[in-house]
């Protein structure tokens, strides 16, 4: 899979950290709702950032 679909894919992460605590999750009162969601989505996009990273390799001008 191309690099560019994997940032098409935290881009959705982060539109669904919009989406979601206020549809979904609307009806629950408590803080923990949508923290636990904001959380969960926060290791998503790390670790996506990771496996789009990881092929980044160091250029020298040496």
């Amino acid at each position: 899979m191309k690099r560019s679909k994997w940032i098409w894919l935290v881009w959705a992460v982060v539109l669904l950290c919009y989406v979601v605590p206020y549809t979904l999750l609307g009806h629950v009162s408590q803080w923990y709702g949508s923290f636990l969601f904001w959380a969960c989505a926060g290791l998503v996009i790390i670790a996506l950032n990771v496996f789009i990273t990881k092929d980044f390799k160091e250029h020298s001008d040496d």
